[in-house]
């Protein structure tokens, strides 16, 4: 599919240029609204829920996409700042049409973005984007007035998600004398996460959680793991919980400030349904360390690799009905727990495995050895093929040949900028920076 607004996670950009202007918003949720009352029993009017993170521009964006709705003929619910699984269930659990969330995720506030969901609480599919695509190039016609769309407020949204979140965790289980620092972005989960784990008994030490509009992922989050990691340490915590903007990201970090990645709490989720359990299989990314490949296979797990983005690692998931599956950035998800990838639900599977195992997550990931990566960045022209390179091809295949079993070699354009990623994994940080330079520079030669 050619996508001219849809990326890898809906429609993202900086705010006041396109696609992020008021005017082309209303005529996504016009769209959107189009084609979704094309697809719904006409016996009863389609319902949107809408959500959205602490950006200052969540609220230019959240009446341009109302307004384009109500055009539709769609009724709208209004969630206000929820984290981005959260609209996901709640779709689902109210049966509504589709869940929209207004969020850039891990970006400055400075951008955002308009994310889908389905009404069984999944990305939309390439084929319904395609559609609201399409619907994009006519022109808004508003229905008539006695067909339009109302807006009405879920006031108690915050509080169904907390005790969805709950119920993800053992009943048996608790989190009493557990300190834990709860890092939330200034993002959407700044009035949830703190409660969640409270609730359920920890001693919470919350940052991140005084959201002004323009300090989302300043500094603080799954993306600025530096902070939590010191403030797990001055807080004598025992463990510390990051989330991104709209929270559906998870990184972790122990009592010592070590920083655990999403392939290596994905380990840990897999370990523990495997020492509980059976699993089929586990689905991970082209970018996903090598090393979480070689220990599964050694305990006879399989391991499939899909594109980079959440999205298509539930695409594989749902293909091979697999349930666990992620990314290294911190995207996981248990199947059986949720439709799509949660950070806080993540936190309380990694929380339950330690727990039940009475182990550290020093300990739970000692057997996984993550390669070294080296990943180079190198701008080429837009629209530069280096698949067709024969030089950078053969030079590929020549530092396949040095790494042998002991490495590998990625080479990707960027989904949103002129961009050529180089990553390559070795068994040692200086082998995978010289061959990935080394790759780099014959790559800029031929860009």
């Amino acid at each position: 599919m050619t996508r001219k607004y849809f990326g890898t996670d809906g429609v993202r950009g900086r705010v006041g240029t396109l696609p992020i202007t008021p005017d082309l918003v209303m005529k996504l949720g016009y769209a959107a609204g189009k084609v979704l009352a094309q697809s719904k029993d006409k016996s009863t009017k389609p319902m949107v829920l809408i959500g959205k993170d602490t950006r200052i521009s969540g609220y230019m964006l959240e009446a341009a996409l109302e307004a384009g709705f109500s055009a539709a003929g769609v009724d709208v619910m209004l969630a206000g700042p929820l984290p981005t699984p959260a609209v996901a269930y709640l779709t689902r659990a109210l049966r509504l049409s589709a869940g929209v969330v207004i969020s850039a995720s891990h970006n400055p506030y400075q951008d955002n973005g308009i994310k889908f969901f389905s009404a069984k609480g999944n990305k939309l599919p390439d084929e319904i984007e395609a559609a609201i695509e399409a619907a994009m190039e006519a022109p808004i016609e508003c229905v008539t007035s006695e067909s339009l769309g109302k807006a009405t407020r879920l006031d108690d949204a915050r509080g169904r998600y907390i005790e969805f979140c709950k119920s993800t965790f053992p009943n048996e289980m608790d989190l009493r004398g557990l300190r834990i620092v709860v890092d939330c972005a200034n993002g959407a989960a700044y009035h949830i996460a703190p409660d969640v784990f409270h609730e359920l008994g920890a001693e919470v030490i919350a940052i991140g959680n005084q959201p002004n509009g323009t300090n989302i992922n300043d500094q603080v989050g799954a993306t600025s793991p530096d902070t939590l990691a010191r403030a797990v340490k001055s807080h004598g915590a025992a463990l510390g919980i990051a989330l991104d903007g709209d929270a559906d990201r998870l990184i972790m970090v122990d009592d010592t400030g070590r920083i655990y990645n999403g392939d290596e709490l994905l380990y840990v989720m897999v370990k523990d349904r495997a020492a509980t359990g059976t699993v089929a299989g586990v689905v991970g990314t082209l970018m996903t360390n090598m090393a979480l490949e070689v220990t599964l296979r050694k305990m006879n797990i399989e391991f499939a690799r899909a594109k980079v983005g959440d999205r298509y690692v539930l695409e594989v998931l749902q293909e091979k009905g697999w349930l666990l599956g992620g990314e290294g950035s911190g995207h996981l998800l248990a199947l059986d727990r949720h439709t799509t990838g949660d950070g806080i639900i993540s936190a309380l599977q990694i929380l339950c495995a330690l727990k039940r195992s009475g182990k550290s997550l020093a300990q739970c990931t000692e057997d996984l050895k993550l390669f070294p990566q080296s990943l180079v960045n190198v701008k080429v022209t837009p629209g530069f093929n280096w698949q067709k390179n024969t030089d950078l091809l053969n030079e590929k295949e020549e530092i396949e040949a040095i790494l042998g079993d002991d490495g590998r070699v990625l080479i990707r354009a960027s989904g949103t900028e002129p961009l050529i990623r180089v990553m390559v994994e070795a068994s040692t940080s200086e082998v995978a920076n010289k061959m990935a330079h080394r790759l780099a520079d014959k790559l800029k030669l031929a860009a």
